[in-house]
């Protein structure tokens, strides 16, 4: 009787918790599962950053200094793209799968990819450090 009651009510039995149900699909109709796959993979697209940026080096620590020579400057723009746009990409995908989570992780990595990019751009391009007798 006591069971059957505290079913009824919709309270969970025995500390159970009841599970959190989310909706079949969003404003758009996005399956819940395609659009956690693709803010997933979203997310590994802009950890790889860093990873582009250091690939060069990585390559001429390892004996390959022509990698850093002739397609070193690919490898950082893939790795400036990556940081622009992978959480612009992933703000897009998380409103239109109503993911608020989501949006919040995308909010923080575009605010750490920006202050990455003015880093560079500011003492990279704008403010360099000129070698002796050279005009930059």
């Amino acid at each position: 009787m006591f069971l059957t009651a505290a079913y009824d009510v919709g309270m969970p039995s025995f500390g159970i918790a009841p599970e959190r149900r989310r909706k079949a699909g969003g404003p758009t109709g996005l399956v819940p599962a395609r659009a956690d796959r693709i803010i997933r993979a979203l997310s590994w697209w802009w950890a790889s950053a860093p990873l582009l940026l250091f690939a060069p080096a990585i390559a001429y620590a390892m004996g390959l200094p022509d990698v850093r020579r002739e397609v070193g400057w690919v490898f950082g723009l893939l790795a400036l793209l990556t940081a622009a746009l992978a959480p612009t990409a992933g703000l897009v995908a998380a409103q239109i799968g109503d993911r608020r989570e989501a949006r919040g992780r995308f909010l923080i990595m575009a605010a750490v990819s920006s202050v990455s990019i003015l880093f560079f751009l500011f003492f990279g391009v704008l403010f360099p450090e000129c070698p002796e007798g050279y005009y930059c």
